[in-house]
């Protein structure tokens, strides 16, 4: 397939065509409001920018009209003007409710002097978007030109700035990118960074390839309150009472639209049109707070749904039980849970209202009830009922636990107390800023800004804690193993404290680990240092208690998703940068030296038997070299802490992959038992995981050098990687599993461009860098972005923030000595805070000097004043603090950066050009 090739006017216009509607404020309420007339007192001109939207009578301006027989209507005019000139991009005007008074169409004029024209504004009171390049004005005017009856006039006028006119981070996030072709994990407002509970509407019921909130859907199914890798559930959903909950979502959803929803990390807002309410929902950790207005008088009811298949799971065995008319608590069982895990997992959680419920009714299967006490079994839910007028606000929490439904009430007494739901959301957005601005750029494109902290957001989104407020987390570790499912013993463990009683970290059930070393690894050691800590400490805690370290843990236990043993790679990660506190060493090297052995979770017992005698993976070239470099990852653990001899054997072990040679095809392929090559076709998928041998090959990270010399030379080794891409480019760098040269819409080629600086040609890492970071995540779109269909809890995110600050680790930071490669940053400025905790210097700062979509290639470099003549440079130096500078230009300097190997790489041996 060919995808849209991205130009700056191309991104430009796709900005506000589409992401737009997400990520900046409205800020109508800062505007003075005049108009041409009021009806009177109650139809103020001012109530255009109260936030009170569709509802009759109140909330609403309206002129003082007039009419004649003969067709003559007063057309009035409403202005918004701000103390200081404001740059904006989008206004969504909705009409009154009233069908008889109706304003169908008009002309915004400028301050600027320019104007636009509107058509076909709706007479039902939805929102009328109207996008347009950014402009910097200071009023805004609207001038009827169309519309009947008599007292025209608009419910509500919010006008949105554009992001770069907002100075917090949120504003840069756009949520919508690549929805369309997302997983039912990848969109969560309604969360905090790693927090247990995620809330988000649901529009495409399944997994992925466009599943969970799908910007191409014009209906929402409910809004779901986990959003875990294989954990779902907690449905919620407002209706009209006379809706039969028995029909399920196709009987109780309802339309919206994009041009009333306001997304941002920790908060949305979203108008459900067939049951006229407004839903707005924040989060703390482990609590979902909604706040739902009414727009018209009615009978209303807020279901809770606990059955049925929500986008990767199923929920079973639920109950529920009232305890006030403000509250009731239940669980339930998320089973059938398409990659594996625990067979069953048992949620529990706590709903509240502020207000108390006329009755609490429930459904099960085909059967309704009312004045429910408790209610148990399959495909059931809970219904709040409740009479309300036209502008009733209602609110409500849902508090989840993965122990207990006492834990549950703890940590929603611990977490949100207040029924002030501006302050909740308020505080989740400081945290969201406090978050995205550890990493701070400057110059660049807004279409760059917004996918460089739409990037950040999606890597500090995923992998959830699982823990409660009291340290008291589910273990599933124990239990017989059936293929990638296990019939988990449920356990209920308490995480260790410090002195002063606070946890010394969390537990975390998260998407598979495999190859993010190439992402996740060497991004979180950047800027969240403690993260990396959190996590190291997590993975180890598992195999304390199940001896097996996690591929992809959920609910406590295992998934047994992907192959070997990735978890090796993120812990000494974490021990070569100096990161692992919250853990003894020696006990994390423990674990993760067990897990390399028969019995461990790198593999079955005789493939590891294989492997330790032959060098390579039976059958699979693939897990080779995943094997190969978690071999090699613990051999430099082992060496720093001064195990001799199990360097010596992982070292040994980790050179395995060579056997895996062929001598014609210059590249690697998997060999069967009896030591033969099983085919040489090398875009076939055979014998590789969700690669083949163009992808792959490159990514023996601890051997490159040895691979340019098995090849026969740098310039070989570079000519054909080059080719490699050269024939991808043209696809974008994107493939579906196991096809294509290079494929970065997935993880085992994320390497491969940055390979050539190993060879002694880090100008042609500085090309195929900026290409691949323009075609394959270039995308600010709901349909690009992320390479189309695996960007796994932050993994492609993290790959397109390296590549647009311009620091990388093939080798993902496990190296005796961890480095950080250098390409060309896509940004003027790049300043990373340095958390003290870890770090002794305050900030690290990269800067570039003539930077320019051309001006690609690394002419000079300094460190710290000093000059750079490597492409490296050690982490040592970046806890430090300091400046990095880079001088550019549009032809390639081939003379910079090809000195010296970074330390402990098996070196190849090349040319000085």
């Amino acid at each position: 397939m060919h995808y849209l090739k991205y130009t700056a006017s191309c991104l430009f216009f796709i900005l506000h065509a589409f992401s737009s509607i997400a990520g900046p404020d409205n800020i109508a309420p800062e505007a003075k409001v005049t108009a041409s007339s009021i009806l009177d007192e109650g139809y103020a001109a001012e109530n255009v920018a109260d936030g009170v939207i569709g509802i009759l009578g109140q909330g609403e301006w309206a002129c003082k009209g007039d009419t004649t027989d003969w067709g003559y209507i007063r057309f009035p005019w409403i202005q918004l003007e701000w103390e200081k000139p404001r740059k904006v991009n989008r206004i969504v005007l909705y009409d009154r409710t009233s069908e008889k008074d109706h304003i169908a169409g008009g002309k915004l004029l400028f301050s600027d002097g320019s104007m636009i024209w509107v058509q076909e504004i709706p007479n039902n009171g939805t929102g009328k978007s109207i996008a347009f390049e950014p402009k910097t004005i200071s009023w805004v005017k609207f001038v009827t030109t169309d519309g009947k009856g008599k007292d025209l006039g608009f419910s509500e006028i919010e006008v949105f700035s554009a992001p770069d006119e907002n100075s917090d981070f949120v504003s840069w996030v756009d949520p919508y990118i690549e929805t369309n072709r997302g997983r039912y994990f990848f969109f969560i407002p309604g969360q905090r960074p790693f927090g247990m509970i995620g809330a988000a509407p649901l529009t495409r019921n399944k997994n992925q390839n466009g599943g969970g909130y799908n910007y191409n859907e014009n209906e929402i199914l409910g809004f779901e309150q986990i959003h875990a890798w294989m954990l779902s559930g907690i449905e919620v959903m407002p209706i009209r009472a006379n809706v039969d909950p028995t029909l399920g979502q196709q009987g109780w959803k309802s339309r919206f639209s994009h041009s009333e929803e306001i997304v941002q990390p920790g908060y949305q807002r979203v108008h459900l049109q067939d049951h006229a309410i407004w839903v707005e929902f924040t989060a703390t950790e482990r609590v979902s707070f909604y706040r739902y207005r009414f727009t018209k008088d009615m009978e209303a009811a807020i279901l809770t749904n606990l059955g049925g298949y929500v986008g990767n799971s199923t929920m079973k065995n639920a109950r529920v039980r009232k305890i006030s008319d403000r509250e009731f608590e239940g669980s339930f069982s998320s089973v059938d849970r398409y990659w594996g895990g625990p067979k069953e997992i048992e949620v529990f959680f706590v709903v509240q209202f502020d207000e108390p419920y006329r009755g609490l009714g429930g459904w099960k299967g085909k059967e309704l009830f009312t004045g429910i006490e408790e209610i148990l079994g399959d495909s059931l839910g809970a219904v709040a009922q409740y009479e309300v007028k036209a502008g009733d606000l209602l609110q409500m929490k849902i508090a989840i636990s993965y122990t207990s439904v006492e834990n549950a009430r703890e940590n929603l007494q611990a977490e949100c107390t207040s029924w002030d739901f501006d302050k909740v959301r308020s505080e989740s957005r400081e945290i969201w800023n406090d978050w995205l601005s550890r990493i701070k750029v400057e110059g660049g494109t807004d279409a760059q800004k917004i996918k460089f902290y739409t990037d950040l957001w999606h890597v500090l989104l995923g992998r959830h804690k699982i823990n409660d407020v009291n340290g008291d987390y589910p273990d599933r570790t124990e239990g017989r193993r059936e293929g990638n499912f296990t019939d988990a013993v449920f356990k209920v463990k308490k995480l260790p404290k410090d002195k002063e009683g606070n946890l010394l970290y969390n537990m975390y059930q998260t998407d598979a680990w495999w190859l993010t070393q190439w992402n996740l690894n060497v991004l979180w050691g950047l800027a969240w240092p403690e993260v990396m800590d959190e996590m190291a400490a997590s993975m180890v805690q598992y195999a304390r208690n199940g001896y097996l370290l996690p591929r992809g843990p959920v609910g406590g236990g295992y998934s047994y998703i992907m192959t070997s043993c990735p978890a090796t790679n993120l812990i000494v990660s974490a021990h070569k940068k100096k990161l692992l506190t919250k853990v003894p060493e020696d006990l994390a090297y423990k674990m993760v030296r067990q897990n390399h052995l028969p019995g461990g979770m790198l593999g079955a017992h005789e493939d590891i038997d294989f492997y330790t005698e032959n060098g390579y993976w039976p059958g699979n070239a693939g897990i080779t070299i995943e094997a190969a470099f978690q071999d090699y990852a613990l051999a430099q653990m082992a060496k720093s802490l001064g195990k001799t001899k199990d360097h010596k054997f992982f070292l040994e072990r980790s050179g395995g992959w060579k056997n895996l040679f062929h001598e014609d095809q210059k590249l690697l392929f998997p060999k069967d038992k009896n030591g033969q090559f099983m085919h040489t076709d090398p875009l076939s998928g055979a014998g590789w995981v969700e690669a083949n041998a163009w992808q792959g090959t490159w990514g023996i990270s601890h051997g490159i050098g040895e691979l340019v010399q098995l090849m026969g030379g740098a310039d070989i080794f570079c000519e054909k990687l080059n080719h490699a891409f050269e024939q991808a480019k043209e696809s974008d760098f994107v493939f579906a599993y196991n096809e294509g040269y290079v494929s970065y819409a997935n993880q085992p080629a994320c390497s491969n461009a940055h390979v050539f600086s190993y060879a002694g040609k880090p100008w042609l890492t500085q090309y195929w860098v900026r290409r691949v970071k323009e075609q394959a995540y270039g995308g600010i779109t709901p349909d690009l972005g992320y390479g189309g269909h695996d960007e796994d809890q932050g993994q492609m995110g993290g790959m397109s923030a390296l590549m647009a600050i311009g620091l990388f680790n093939i080798q993902g930071s496990v190296s005796e000595t961890p480095i950080y490669e250098i390409t060309s940053p896509v940004f003027d400025k790049v300043t990373i805070q340095l958390d003290e905790k870890y770090y002794a210097g305050k900030q690290f700062e990269i800067i570039t000097y003539d930077n320019s979509k051309d001006n690609l290639y690394i002419q000079k470099a300094a460190l710290n004043g000093q000059a750079l003549d490597k492409f490296w440079f050690t982490h040592e130096e970046f806890a430090k603090g300091g400046i990095l500078e880079l001088w550019l230009g549009s032809e390639p300097n081939k003379n910079w950066g090809i000195k010296d190997l970074p330390p402990g790489t098996n070196g190849a041996k090349f040319d000085q050009h």
